[in-house]
């Protein structure tokens, strides 16, 4: 009974490191400067890890927890039209991928107005 739980205990450490990899990301839409930026916020298991959206790295402020200000312009640039998802990841100094997410975007973010010429409503 002994050796099963100190091999439980094992296995549960070896897990920890894992799961500490880092938090998953999110997306939140904020004011900066005079426009809108996406805010990104995740996690990784050291600083030294690099933190790629869309395949393109970034230059992330914070040391495991990480923070990212994207101009909503720079993130049309980076997402097709209409897309609802960024690809997130964070790659290790050995270049090993630790987490690869895929974080929604608010709804509508990459969307396009349309311009009506008119408007009927009518009555019933």
């Amino acid at each position: 009974m002994l050796r099963l739980s100190c091999l439980a205990l094992l296995a549960a450490l070896m897990a920890a490191p894992a799961a500490q990899a880092g938090t998953l990301p999110t997306a939140k839409l904020v004011r900066c400067g005079e426009g809108d930026c996406l805010l990104l916020r995740g996690g990784r298991s050291s600083a030294g890890a690099i933190v790629t959206v869309n395949g393109r790295a970034v230059a992330v402020e914070g040391g495991r927890g990480w923070k990212l200000r994207v101009p909503v312009a720079t993130v049309r640039d980076w997402a097709s039209p209409y897309a609802r998802s960024l690809a997130v990841a964070v790659v290790d100094a050995d270049g090993q991928v630790e987490q690869r997410e895929t974080v929604r975007l608010p709804v509508g973010l990459l969307g396009h107005n349309t311009e009506l010429a008119a408007l009927v409503v009518r009555a019933r």
